[in-house]
């Protein structure tokens, strides 16, 4: 097992937990993660949008001219895809991207994702994070304490409120459960900073 600092909300080191080599020390698998995010994004987008068809734009009703003997190359309707204002031949319709990675993938590529932060050494353990009321400054100056620049992944091991609301208008800085984190969110700040007992709640999942 590796060992790494521990720092309190000051920015003083206080003491050093152990990291499970299974979860944090793994080589990390890249093809892993990136299916892993690409997966994310796709679950993201909402398909919704949608162009119409020649059946569904206004008009067209009747035949523009006669079959024969006017010159003009034979139309059955001003709505179809070649008029102006006419539908869209193949045009996209609401659709789902979503779409499920195999269990063992998502696993591997989250073990591969923590270890990465490990490797780069951009992963910070706080002692604990306790806010006794809404304040914005608290984790800006915490944050300040910690050498923190850049964006920064905040990490409980419960969902927090008063940490969320503190931090939520902090540019570049997001804050996560242990439950709702993600490779995407690992990967996508520069910092990850968190709670030790959060860090235990992920070795006891992952393991």
């Amino acid at each position: 097992m590796s060992t790494i600092s521990v720092f309190d909300m000051t920015g003083r080191q206080v003491s050093e937990t152990e990291l499970s080599d299974s979860v944090f020390g793994i080589t990390p698998n890249e093809a892993v993660m990136h299916d892993m995010v690409v997966n994310y994004l796709a679950n993201q987008r909402q398909g919704t949008q949608s162009t119409l068809t020649r059946t569904e734009v206004s008009g067209g009703g009747r035949k523009p001219w006669r079959q024969k003997g006017t010159g003009h190359a034979r139309q059955g309707s001003i709505r179809a895809p070649q008029w102006y204002h006419g539908g869209v031949a193949l045009g996209p319709k609401p659709r789902s991207y979503s779409y499920t990675l195999n269990k063992k993938v998502r696993r591997l590529a989250m073990k591969s994702a923590l270890s990465t932060k490990v490797l780069d050494n951009n992963m910070i353990v706080l002692d604990s994070l306790s806010l006794e009321n809404y304040k914005t400054k608290t984790i800006v100056e915490m944050l300040k304490a910690l050498g923190v620049e850049g964006k920064a992944l905040i990490v409980t091991a419960e969902a927090d409120n008063m940490v969320i609301k503190s931090a939520a208008n902090i540019q570049g800085v997001k804050t996560a459960a242990v439950n709702t984190l993600n490779v995407y969110d690992i990967l996508n700040y520069d910092k990850f900073i968190v709670v030790k007992n959060a860090v235990g709640k992920i070795e006891e999942v992952y393991a």
